[in-house]
């Protein structure tokens, strides 16, 4: 483990640290968002918010995983899509709670602040959200909860490409580095012969292994002679 952490413990950091940005900035966005979208929706007539709500809850129901991929098919594997993938599942929590939080507020406090003489804006401002702001905490909570996760899904589904560095040493230890569609793990694994662990046996899923195949249906993303579909 400790040559691991050697070898690769600069490239560990550098991923910690994109992840960390990943999750950072979709949060923002999803609490921007959703802050909005919620107090919006709380200004709404109630039987059309009723209708709203539960098709956004039916949205939100979507596996991420396959909400990542459709989004990487459409834009491609790069930055902004992941942005706008955890950007929009980090916006739920945060819509229905400021919706949920606002409405929980006692009409008493509004007519309060109105009868000192506040505009409704002001009420909302200074009345309203800061009662309602436990609620919307929860929600940023969960928001980032589940952005954690999904940044990890989207790192999964949109690996692509290897660094320079990679395809060299594929090149040169006359690998290859094999490509699947998504979803289609199950399909792959009944192709499997047998597996033998070779490395790295504590990192588990992640360690090396030495897999006997027959019609592995895969497709070869980078040859051992260095050629690769990622260019």
């Amino acid at each position: 483990m400790m040559t691991l952490i050697q070898d690769y413990g600069a490239d560990l950091l550098r991923a910690i640290g994109l992840h960390t940005i990943y999750v950072l900035i979709s949060v923002v966005i999803g609490f921007a968002a959703g802050l909005v979208f919620g107090i919006l929706l709380s200004r709404i007539p109630r039987w059309l918010s009723g209708i709203i709500i539960p098709i956004l809850s039916i949205f939100q129901t979507i596996p991420g995983l396959v909400f990542i991929g459709v989004l990487f098919i459409w834009w491609g594997n790069i930055y902004p899509t992941v942005i706008v993938a955890l950007s929009v599942y980090a916006m739920f929590p945060v819509l229905k709670n400021t919706y949920t939080g606002i409405l929980e507020v006692e009409s008493q406090y509004i007519e309060a602040a109105k009868g000192c003489g506040m505009s409704s804006f002001q009420a909302l401002v200074k009345v309203e959200l800061p009662l309602a702001m436990p609620v919307i905490i929860a929600g940023v909570r969960m928001a980032a909860i589940y952005t954690v996760s999904w940044a990890v899904l989207a790192a999964m589904i949109g690996k692509g490409g290897r660094s320079p560095a990679v395809c060299e040493a594929i090149r040169r230890n006359q690998a290859v580095y094999l490509c699947a569609l998504g979803g289609a793990g199950a399909l792959a694994a009944q192709a499997v012969r047998s597996v033998e662990v070779i490395a790295f046996e504590d990192l588990g899923c992640e360690s090396v292994k030495r897999l006997v195949v027959e019609d592995f249906p895969l497709v070869v993303g980078i040859d051992c002679a260095g050629g690769s579909l990622f260019r």
